[in-house]
Parts: C-alpha cells; sequence; structure tokens
C-alpha cells in the first residue's frame, strides 16, 4: 500500500423496489447499469472523484444498476447483475472496504432476500477483514441474514427521501470513520410486526415526524455509532416484510436497548398514521375536485404508483374522468400524467399535431387492476426522444389531456408537466400517479386528494393476498398483543 493511497475502496449493488402484486416482471432493460468510474461521476457525494476531500483511498467502483420501481426481477436478471458486481470485485481485490448501494427492497423470483443474499456472496469474496457499509432507502425489509453480513448500517430519515444523497455520503463517511480508527462495530436487529405504506407513515407529518425526530436522542448514546429506522416495504409478500430497527455501535448493552426503544416507539404509534390528506375512492375524489373552483386540485392515483412498483397504466382514473359529463364536455379540465403504451404513443404521433385519433390505453403492463380505456380525441402534442418515456403523445378528450409515453415515466414534478406542454394551474384537476406528493406539487396545488385505486401498490394493506409474511403482523392482526422484543444483537466481524 502506497503513502498516497491508504485503501483500497469497494463501491457496488442493485437498487430497485419491487411489488409482489405487480403482473409485471423486472427483466435487464429496466436497468440504468452504472460501471467504473460511471459510478463515481454520477454521485453527488463524490467531487472530482475523491470524497470529502480524501486522496488517500483508491476507489474501485464495480457495478450499480437502479430501476424505478417495479414488479419482481427475473432470476436471470438478477443473476447476471450479481455475477458481473463479483466479477469485477474479484478483479479488484484485495479490498479494505466496500460501501453496499442497495436500496432494500428488491424482490427476486426465487429468493425471499436478495439484498442478503448479494451481501453474503460480497463478503465470502472481499473476506471478514473488509468493512461494508450499507446506506439504504427507509422502506427496504431488513433481514437478521443481513445484519450478520454487514458492518454498518444507516437509513434515510425522511420520507419523501430529500436525505437521499446524504445518507449515502453518511454511509461512506462511516465506512471510512471505521476504517481510520480501526473499529468493527456490533449490530442490534429488532424486527417490528408491522406492515403500513410509505403514504401512511411520512415523516413530514405525525406521528412519523416525531418518530424519525427522536432518532437523534440515540445518537448521542454513548457506545452507539449509527441508529436506524426501515418503515419497510409493504407490496412484498415475503416473510422478511415489517418494519425494522438496526442499531450500530460498540456497547452491545447500549445499542439492544436504544434498539428496543427504537422498535417500542415505532410500534405504540402503529395506529397513528393515516394519510396527510383526504383518501377515498376515484369516484369520491374526483367529485370533491369537481366542487373547487380553485385550480388545480392534485389527485393522487396511488395504487398504481410507478415509484413505489405500480404499472404505471391502471386506466381507472381515466375512465371515472371520461364518465364526467363537464369534463368530456370541455366545461372544466383535466390532465393525465401519464398511462405508458407504445402502440398508442406511435399512433398519435403518426397522425400529427391537430388531427384526431383513436387509440386504446390501460392494461398494456397491468391487465389485471384496470379497463382497457379507448380515447377519441386530438392530438395537441409530442415530445420526442424523452430518455425515460421515450416518445410522448398527448390526446386531449373534451377537456381531459391524457399523456401517453412509450415507456413507463412517473409524472410526479411540475417539470414533467411541463415538458408536456402544459401549465398545471391552467387544470381543474392533476391526476398524478403517486403517493404522497413532493412539496413543489403541494405549494402548487389548491387543495390535494388520494384516491384509493387498484393497483400494484393498493393501499388497502389488510385486503391484499398475503400468503407468506410472517403472522401475526399489523394491520392485518389489527388486535395482536405487543411482541415479547427480542433483539438480537451481532459481534463485531473479524
Amino acid at each position: 500500500m502506497t503513502e498516497q493511497s491508504r485503501y483500497r475502496i469497494g463501491i457496488g449493488g442493485i437498487a430497485i423496489e419491487s411489488s409482489t402484486f405487480s403482473p409485471q416482471v423486472t427483466d435487464l432493460d429496466s436497468f440504468t447499469v452504472h460501471r467504473g468510474q460511471e459510478i463515481i461521476d454520477a454521485a453527488p457525494y463524490f467531487e472530482n472523484g475523491t470524497f470529502a476531500g480524501r486522496t488517500d483511498v483508491t476507489w474501485l467502483p464495480t457495478l450499480k444498476a437502479r430501476s424505478i420501481p417495479n414488479g419482481v426481477v427475473t432470476a436471470a436478471t438478477y443473476a447476471t447483475l450479481k455475477g458481473e458486481i463479483l466479477e469485477r470485485i474479484e478483479a479488484a481485490l484485495p479490498m479494505d472496504g466496500f460501501f453496499f448501494d442497495v436500496h432494500g427492497a428488491m424482490s427476486v423470483d426465487g429468493l425471499d432476500d436478495a439484498e442478503g443474499d448479494l451481501a453474503q456472496s460480497i463478503r465470502d469474496l472481499v473476506g471478514p477483514g473488509c468493512i461494508i457499509s450499507a446506506g439504504m432507502d427507509l422502506h427496504g425489509n431488513i433481514t437478521a441474514d443481513l445484519v450478520a453480513t454487514i458492518d454498518c448500517f444507516t437509513c434515510y430519515r425522511q420520507a419523501p427521501h430529500v436525505d437521499a444523497m446524504e445518507t449515502k455520503a453518511r454511509a461512506v463517511r462511516n465506512l471510512l470513520d471505521l476504517l481510520d480508527r480501526n473499529l468493527r462495530p456490533s449490530r442490534a436487529w429488532v424486527k417490528i410486526p408491522v406492515a403500513l405504506p410509505g403514504e401512511r407513515t411520512s415523516t413530514f407529518w405525525e406521528p412519523g415526524k416525531t418518530v424519525y425526530a427522536k432518532l437523534a436522542e440515540s445518537d448521542v448514546v454513548p457506545g452507539v455509532y449509527d441508529a436506524s429506522l426501515w418503515v419497510g416495504y409493504v407490496w412484498a409478500d415475503q416473510p422478511r416484510n415489517s418494519a425494522t430497527a438496526v442499531v450500530t455501535g460498540t456497547d452491545e448493552t447500549a445499542i439492544a436497548q436504544e434498539a428496543k426503544k427504537i422498535a417500542k416507539r415505532y410500534w405504540d404509534a402503529r395506529k397513528d398514521f393515516q394519510f396527510d390528506r383526504p383518501a377515498g375512492s376515484a369516484e369520491w375524489v374526483i367529485e370533491q375536485a369537481l366542487s373547487k373552483t380553485d385550480k388545480p386540485v392534485v389527485i393522487s392515483d396511488a395504487g398504481d404508483n410507478p415509484v413505489a412498483g405500480g404499472a404505471g397504466d391502471v386506466a381507472v382514473m381515466l375512465d371515472r374522468l371520461l364518465q364526467r359529463p363537464e369534463l368530456r364536455s370541455g366545461e372544466r379540465t383535466a390532465v393525465v400524467g401519464g398511462i405508458p403504451n407504445p402502440d398508442a404513443a406511435r399512433t398519435a404521433i403518426a397522425a400529427g399535431i391537430g388531427n384526431e385519433v383513436t387509440v386504446s390505453v390501460g392494461g398494456w403492463l397491468d391487465p389485471v387492476n384496470g379497463p382497457v380505456v379507448e380515447l377519441q380525441g386530438e392530438v395537441v402534442n409530442i415530445v420526442r426522444d424523452d430518455p425515460i418515456g421515450g416518445d410522448i403523445a398527448v390526446v386531449r378528450v373534451g377537456g381531459i389531456h391524457v399523456i401517453i409515453p412509450e415507456r413507463r415515466k412517473p409524472y410526479h414534478h411540475i417539470r414533467d408537466y411541463t415538458q408536456a406542454g402544459f401549465d398545471m394551474r391552467d387544470f381543474d384537476i392533476v391526476v398524478s400517479k403517486v403517493g404522497y406528493l413532493d412539496q413543489e406539487m403541494l405549494d402548487i396545488a389548491s387543495r390535494s386528494y388520494l384516491a384509493l385505486t387498484p393497483g400494484g401498490v393498493n393501499q388497502d394493506i389488510p385486503n391484499l393476498p398475503f400468503q407468506r409474511v410472517d403472522r401475526p403482523i399489523f394491520p392485518l392482526d389489527p388486535d395482536m398483543p405487543e411482541p415479547d422484543w427480542q433483539v438480537q444483537v451481532f459481534p463485531p466481524l473479524q
């Protein structure tokens, strides 16, 4: 090891939320893959190829694959990505550290703990002496096997995830600190039998706001290195589906006590988690929106949210909008963003702006949860070569404007509608396939509602067809007694 390079540190991972209730599957084409230096170049917490000015580290980026949320990852896709990560690690050995950059809610066909499988395979290669640090999404499902394999954990403390890059930087900073201090911490893990969606457990309103703020109390306890609370990913029919607390540190008694305290705090608040705004059926939220005169009323089509794992082309909301005569006539206006369909997009683009067209949307990706809807209307805008959605057409039927990308594309930000040619403030109703809203959408909305629609991320958790989750678990078992908290402590890896 040269004076210039004290440490050799690898980076890699696979990141996706994947719903087992979605009829889709996730294949290799769904992932954006960065290799080698591309990983560092894409990470805002690196500057000019270095982290925090450290010039004594040789960074060994392997492969980072990321997909917008989707259905279950095929076994072949996972094997391909995992295989390349391992090949690149093997070629770069030895390593003093490894940044395990994953989400935590990847469902793979045939595996119940994909992140645990990947971590163990990496550990087998890098050996017990390599320190592995993980920075994760708070909507991950964390098993004891995963905690047994990783040295240090941290996860987001805010949802919406405004602290995502801050968390990843913290994971890298923790890794470097452990190396500098020649320290191997212990980890305390406790499973919390609560399975709630992110739309109820945001940290921007109560009780999530206080539950997560109180993690700072654990941060300052002597012997605690990091305190993390995972809400979990509820749309995974797997035994690991649950909330989880993991506390990393050097004092095993202290970390066990803090893990139990965090778990109990979340458990005690379980019945208080609610949506942040009025919620109801598609028909009800449309009725509420049309009763208002201030623009725009933003409706979340929550059951088909593509950034939680929904297909994005369940057309229930569109079908209900089309049933309203004031919208079909153009007396009132709405924009729906967006319903992907390659055939419909290409047909509308071929017809051209200003021309009439007949296309069908809905049921292309998710034929289970919604209708196929025929649109007879005018092509009013075309967007070419969007990096996510491909070619995009906008078709107007009366007062309803439907954005139709070739590929799945979330419409969760003002810029998405601007790109499609619209000022959201011009519409009575804006329908976005999202759950909770980012702040910019809240700021522009005159008011907002959450539609309890069908789809791969249906918000009716107790009535989802769970078969394999560990029971009892709240809210599937609403009257279950408080758990006999069993905190499992893992000693330092050596």
